[in-house]
């Protein structure tokens, strides 16, 4: 992502305002088909049962996953995960679903009534950092999640707010502090938000 912003002509500066916590939840199924693992830190906190392949829709969720079974989509999206899911298990089956606890939930809808039946395991959970640090010197900020996006918002409300997701933006405007411009989660249209941004 970094790399993205420095190509737009924008200086990536690090400004965390929430932290991943696990919330080591034992998995609600003891024998799954497979876990479908939807980003890096579920691959990281979740306590993932032994011999269960792996689904993964992204090559940084499939390196978090090293040392394991790993089958990854050919859409880095959850779309793709539900392609996967029936091309590799054609009759359905009992699948562990690792999570964050404010997932949008797209799988457990995509695939409700299915053979493919998810369990879905909340494995971390997103916190603000208490207490919150003072912003150092922005232009901007970018919010990558609906949390991040509350705390931001009044936290630096005289800056530019930008959002990365519908949902993020939506978070934006619920605490009182619209978003300038948002983007759907992926680098290139990140790239061209902040190109048009200049």
């Amino acid at each position: 992502m970094s790399r993205a912003v420095l190509a737009a002509g924008w200086e990536p500066v690090p400004f965390a305002v929430t932290a991943m916590e696990a919330t080591l939840a034992p998995p609600p199924l003891a024998r799954p088909e497979a876990v479908v693992v939807l980003s890096p830190t579920a691959a990281r906190l979740a306590l993932l049962p032994e011999g269960a392949p792996c689904l993964a829709q992204g090559a940084a969720t499939t390196l978090a996953l090293a040392g394991r079974e790993v089958l990854t989509s050919a859409i880095p999206q959850a779309e793709g995960l539900v392609q996967l899911l029936k091309d590799r298990f054609p009759g359905g089956g009992q699948f562990l679903l690792a999570r964050a606890e404010r997932s949008r939930e797209h799988l457990e809808e995509a695939l409700r009534g299915t053979p493919w039946i998810l369990h879905p395991w909340i494995t971390h959970r997103e916190r603000p950092v208490d207490p919150l640090p003072e912003p150092p010197a922005l232009d901007a900020v970018l919010a990558l999640s609906p949390l991040q996006a509350e705390v931001l918002g009044p936290l630096c409300r005289s800056l530019v707010r930008l959002a990365w997701g519908e949902r993020t933006r939506r978070a934006f405007a619920d605490v009182g502090y619209p978003s300038h411009g948002w983007c759907e989660p992926l680098l290139p249209a990140l790239q061209q938000l902040l190109l048009s941004r200049g």
